[in-house]
């Protein structure tokens, strides 16, 4: 009954996600075939004053166009629009590829392309010509202070979710073992690396779809996660029966290094990058000509991780599963009595951490792009200190201090000197080792188990 309940409660999980996932159907507009198109209208407007109106799907396949107006010196302003079809979609390296020009004239001819590619969209001038979004958004107007204090919160989004990840993924094992795993941040590398291969099959499948991509990089990941997380933890944690967690501790961070060695042979030194996708920023607030802006996949990745949190809080109150894990968290030996497998249960945990640790991989590399073979190491690491300050071995003060270190880094970087945030971030954990040991959601006293 317990295995069917694990078993249901991450179906859950992969429906949440799948949902919110359908959600994005909508975004249909590439952000970088949108600038590619809005770059060739200076050229086939000398002169004029270009504001981009609209920008919709094409009348064919991988083409859109864009609606805008051209204002000449002495004459109204003109209506007009350009459809541009590009020589793949989606995840495909070549989606940024103009290869076909259109306007209300007519189409622009083969030679005439090659020449506007050549000589003007390939030149700094080329580039730096883009009109860009409408300067006149119908947005609310709001004081220069909390626009800038606004803008740096949403971009803080898809960062907070990933340490939040990360850090309940710490807690998940300490809280039943009493086990500090560092191999957290590799296990988000090597989840990164099955989101690239995902998204990769699906490329060559030829769906060539970016939902299809993330879906299949979604899998991919949380499995990648999973097993090593499993498989890992086996025998770092699992087989090592001491009292002390020093010799646990050492075996993981060689497990650690393993994995990071390990991606570097599998994936090479060279990391894979997938290209931008559901960039175009979404104006939401304005004060003068500064615009508070926030991107379709930043609201992908925060919605994600936050529906793995509410799905991993739901999982650990409502379930067989999360009875089990708390109550050999509070009495290994009164568990075992009531006939909770605790070997069995712990090799779940370690599945369950490392497919968080996967996910989090995953958002990275829809996020930014892509993640190194020793990229997850300083993820892990910030996601373990906010695990400490939330309270280590708590499930919602894990979550709550990877909020705290998300929002500690974006705070910092926007008031301060950013080359100390780090530093001040190391810091901070030194005074809740000193004045909190338990955490904010933990113990106040120090953990009765030693870290």
């Amino acid at each position: 009954m317990r295995g069917a309940g694990f078993l249901e409660a991450w179906r859950s999980i992969a429906g949440l996600a799948g949902l919110f996932l359908l959600a994005a159907c909508g975004l249909a507009i590439d952000a970088d075939q949108a600038r590619v198109c809005r770059s060739t209208l200076p050229a086939l407007n000398a002169g004029a004053t270009i504001t981009v109106q609209r920008i919709q799907a094409g009348p064919a396949a991988r083409s859109l166009t864009v609606l805008y107006s051209a204002q000449y010196p002495d004459r109204p302003p003109l209506d007009r629009y350009a459809t541009c079809t590009f020589a793949a979609e989606g995840l495909s390296f070549k989606k940024a590829e103009l290869v076909g020009l259109a306007t209300e004239e007519g189409p622009v001819s083969g030679a005439s392309l090659y020449l506007l590619k050549q000589y003007y969209m390939e030149t700094p001038e080329g580039i730096a010509a883009d009109p860009g979004n409408p300067p006149h958004a119908s947005v609310v107007e709001i004081p220069a202070g909390f626009a800038y204090w606004l803008q740096q919160i949403l971009v803080s989004l898809p960062r907070t979710a990933i340490y939040a990840l990360l850090s309940v993924a710490f807690a998940l094992v300490f809280g039943l073992s009493g086990r500090i795993n560092p191999a957290f941040g590799e296990l988000a590398a090597a989840g990164s690396a099955a989101t690239v291969a995902g998204a990769a099959i699906v490329l060559v499948s030829g769906l060539n779809s970016p939902l299809a991509g993330i879906c299949a990089g979604l899998a991919a990941a949380v499995f990648a996660g999973a097993m090593h997380g499993a498989v890992g933890g086996h025998f770092t944690i699992s087989r090592i029966q001491a009292a002390s967690p020093q010799p646990s501790l050492i075996a993981t961070v060689g497990l650690s290094l393993v994995l990071m060695e390990y991606l570097r042979l599998v994936q090479s030194p060279v990391t894979v990058w997938l290209p931008p996708i559901w960039s175009a920023a979404w104006p939401l607030a304005r004060s003068n000509d500064f615009l508070v802006s926030l991107t379709p996949i930043s609201l992908v990745t925060a919605g994600l991780g936050l529906t793995a949190s509410l799905a991993l809080l739901w999982l650990m109150k409502a379930t067989g599963f999360g009875r089990a894990w708390r109550a050999v968290a509070d009495d290994s030996r009164a568990a075992a009595m009531m006939g909770v497998n605790g070997p069995r249960l712990l090799t779940q945990t370690l599945a369950l951490a490392g497919g968080m640790a996967g996910l989090s991989g995953m958002l990275i590399v829809v996020q930014y792009g892509g993640l190194g073979f020793s990229g997850g190491f300083q993820y892990g690491l910030k996601a373990l200190i906010g695990a400490i300050i939330g309270g280590i071995g708590s499930i919602p003060g894990a979550l709550l201090g990877g909020f705290i270190i998300g929002l500690f880094e974006t705070v910092w970087s926007a008031y301060l000197p950013i080359e100390g945030r780090d530093m001040a971030l190391y810091a901070a954990l030194v005074v809740f080792l000193i004045f909190r040991p338990g955490g904010l959601l933990g113990l106040q006293e120090a953990t009765p188990r030693p870290v």
